[in-house]
Parts: C-alpha cells; sequence; structure tokens
C-alpha cells in the first residue's frame, strides 16, 4: 500500500512540475524563449529540451525501454546540446517531444513496481545499479529544479511567477519596487556593519 502511495504522489509532483515548466513558454516571443538568461547560456526552451532527454533517458534506458524517440549517445550530452535550441528546431517539435516522452514515462512509471531494477551506464559505481523509486526520485528532483529555474527565468523576463496561470497573481509594480528597495537597503545596511 505504501509502494502505491509514494508512487502516486511522487507521479503527481513529476506532472506538475512538468506542467509549470512548459507554461513558462506561454506568451513568449520566439526570440525570449531561446535567448540566453544568465553567462551560461540558459533559457527557457533549452531547459523544456533537456527536461525532456533526461525524462527520456532516464525512463526509458535505464529500464532497457528505449524511447521510441531519436536521442543521441548520452556520452554526447557533454557539448550542451541539449541545454538550447537551435534555429532549424521549432518551439512545437520541442513541446511535441517532451509531451511524447511524458507517454513513455508515464507508462514506464505505470507498468513496473517501485523495486523494479535499472542500471544507469552514466553514474559511477556503485550506484549505477538501482530502481524505480530511485529514478522517480531523481528525476522528480531535477524536473523541479529546472522548473524554478524557469520560474526565475520567466520573472526576469515581464516579472510573471508562480506554478500555474490559475495562480497568478497580477503584480502591483509600486508595491514589488518598494519591496525590493527595502531588501536592498538592509543589505547595504547589513555589508556596512564592522564585526
Amino acid at each position: 500500500m505504501i509502494d502505491e502511495f509514494a508512487k502516486d504522489n511522487l507521479h503527481g509532483r513529476l506532472r506538475r512540475d512538468r506542467e509549470a515548466l512548459l507554461w513558462k513558454l506561454d506568451g513568449l516571443s520566439e526570440y525570449d524563449a531561446r535567448r540566453p538568461l544568465t553567462v551560461t547560456g540558459t533559457n527557457l526552451l533549452g531547459l523544456v529540451k533537456h527536461v525532456a532527454s533526461v525524462e527520456a533517458r532516464y525512463f526509458g534506458e535505464v529500464f532497457d525501454r528505449p524511447s521510441p524517440e531519436r536521442l543521441p549517445r548520452w556520452q554526447d550530452h557533454s557539448n550542451g546540446s541539449d541545454l538550447w535550441a537551435t534555429e532549424d528546431e521549432t518551439r512545437d517539435q520541442i513541446i511535441g517531444f517532451y509531451r511524447r516522452t511524458w507517454e513513455h514515462s508515464d507508462a514506464t512509471i505505470n507498468d513496473l513496481p517501485l523495486d523494479a531494477p535499472g542500471h544507469v551506464p552514466w553514474w559511477p559505481e556503485p550506484h549505477a545499479d538501482t530502481n524505480l523509486f530511485a529514478i522517480l526520485v531523481h528525476v522528480v528532483g531535477e524536473s523541479n529544479r529546472h522548473a524554478g529555474h524557469a520560474d526565475i527565468l520567466r520573472e526576469g523576463l515581464d516579472g510573471r511567477t508562480g506554478m500555474r496561470a490559475e495562480h497568478e497573481k497580477q503584480s502591483d509594480e509600486e508595491a514589488r519596487a518598494a519591496y525590493c528597495a527595502k531588501i536592498e537597503q538592509a543589505a547595504r545596511s547589513a555589508a556596512s556593519i564592522k564585526v
């Protein structure tokens, strides 16, 4: 009974984070969805592409259930090609890849018990041999982490925050500026205190 509760809970969180990540693209221009927003090149569409690849590998190759999507060898991702969209890759293609990956991942999660054995060839020994529970926890963590990155990036673009559109509140720019000024003042005051 606890296994089904754990599986349902983790799977539900994964579904929530998937939707949150995709929502971060809503209403953005092609340029804003793709452009580098950090010094390391992190971008919103690239995060979606990356998380889709992560999910495809962990719920596919790890359990000998290869993704129906054509994926480059996992060793080839060291060049960062899964972290951004080329000019030839459309937003719809990447979102479609992510949604099809969900279907494949969901089938793996639904078909296997939590203790189903898996093997992650890119993890060091003795951790390479694992099970579905560990992979679910790992992928939920990855998805949540990158949805958080996307939340911050989107906030930097146009101030939109949150997990879902229905929970978003219209921001009061004046109140937001006053709040940030208060935090800035506290930081400056703390920095000037000599210990």
